[in-house]
């Protein structure tokens, strides 16, 4: 009789899925553009051939309604972008952008966003990856559902091309300290800002509404750029 193998832990998501209430032109887009922009977690692409061509990508996970990434891609027309986002409202918000201003150089994981780096990204392949406004898990009970911990540092380090970079986003002083910590503790990743700490916010990464909003009420956001050694 063989002895029961014992169960891996499980991993702690970052994310809890919520289904949220699709509007009729969320739905409209995910029944008419999925197939169009969206990628299979279970294939292995080949992502020169998904686009058409061989260009810098970069992966932005957890991209909300979708209207930043848009904007980035519009914005650089010569660079690749692969949203990540599990929540089928914002999936169907950027589709529907994708589509209405005819942006091209975007495709969308509908998924866990570290089952796709671990296991459909190739090691030293891309050319950044964003981190906006991730969820902060405020209580200090849930500070361990933070998705910038030891092992998503050391993944995306793995993921990103000498050279390539890491930027996160948040208006959460306490997340953003925790972020530095991490990064700055990570062998293979630089600090770009020139004083060690956070980088002003550069103009490739739109402002959203919500960020807008807090502005002018006076809220920080702090962004940090690590980039890996070449």
């Amino acid at each position: 009789m063989t002895e029961p193998q014992a169960s891996l832990p499980q991993r702690i998501r970052s994310f809890i899925r919520r289904q949220g209430r699709l509007t009729p032109g969320q739905q409209l887009a995910l029944d008419d553009h999925w197939d169009k922009f969206c990628l299979d977690p279970q294939i292995d692409y080949d992502f020169t051939q998904v686009f058409g061509r061989s260009a810098p990508l970069i992966v932005e996970i957890g991209f909300g309604n979708g209207e930043s990434l848009a904007a980035m891609a519009a914005a650089n027309p010569d660079q690749d972008y692969i949203g990540i986002e599990v929540h089928r409202p914002g999936v169907g918000h950027l589709l529907m952008l994708l589509n209405q201003q005819q942006i091209n150089n975007v495709r969308v994981y509908s998924h866990d966003a570290i089952d796709i780096l671990e296991h459909k990204i190739a090691d030293n392949y891309l050319a950044g990856v964003h981190l906006f406004f991730p969820d902060p898990w405020p209580k200090k009970k849930h500070h361990k559902r933070r998705i910038v911990r030891p092992s998503f540092v050391a993944l995306l380090t793995k993921k990103l091309t000498p050279g390539g970079y890491f930027h996160a986003a948040t208006d959460w002083e306490n997340y953003a300290q925790s972020m530095l910590a991490e990064l700055s503790e990570a062998p293979g990743l630089n600090n770009s800002s020139p004083n060690g700490d956070y980088c002003e916010r550069p103009d490739y990464r739109p402002l959203t509404k919500f960020e807008q909003r807090g502005l002018r009420l006076g809220h920080g956001v702090w962004d940090l750029i690590f980039s890996k050694t070449p």
